[in-house]
């Protein structure tokens, strides 16, 4: 699932590699909390020795990830492809369960969520009724249709990529 999200996400310049990164970060942080005993106690999330050394592989992603979106913010010069999505997606969706917070991944990934959702209704809208609900599935191009520069529609998803993030992240705390 993870891994066909980001590569649908992956339309714009810069518009998948960016929230990898954030979860990637936030990931990291909740797999070096539930590898330490301290930490996992005081979250009330499981604790789960040596997963906490996760966070290397976490900082790997994060800093592969932002030496790439040097490279594919708008106008990308390097494109990411099927291979690298793929891969992203994957990536997080493993260390997700690794540290059994994969519901913690669904909401700091929801823009990933959100364009998958939207491809799945037009299909299904389109069998069922023959009418589209967007102009264009995944959601980012139906923004484009409308009007929306690329830019815009980067920036606005990362913005709620962000939110996502800190939500996800608070969640420890909130249970």
């Amino acid at each position: 699932g993870s891994s066909n999200a980001v590569n649908l996400t992956d339309g714009l310049d810069g518009l998948a590699i960016l929230p990898t990164v954030m979860v990637g970060g936030a990931l990291g942080v909740i797999a070096y909390a539930t590898g330490h005993a301290d930490f996992a106690t005081y979250l009330k999330i499981p604790y789960l020795p040596g997963v906490g050394e996760l966070i290397v592989f976490c900082a790997a992603l994060v800093g592969a990830g932002l030496g790439f979106l040097w490279f594919n913010t708008y106008p990308a010069q390097v494109f990411m492809g099927d291979v690298g999505a793929l891969a992203l997606g994957a990536a997080l969706g493993v260390v997700a369960v690794a540290v059994r917070q994969e519901i913690v991944l669904f909401i700091m990934g929801g823009v990933f969520v959100i364009e998958t959702v939207s491809v799945m209704l037009q299909v299904a809208s389109f069998k069922l009724t023959g009418k589209r609900i967007f102009r264009m599935a995944p959601l980012h191009h139906h923004f484009e249709l409308k009007g929306w520069p690329e830019p815009r529609v980067i920036v606005r998803f990362w913005i709620i990529t962000v939110i996502l993030v800190l939500v996800g992240l608070a969640s420890l705390k909130i249970r």
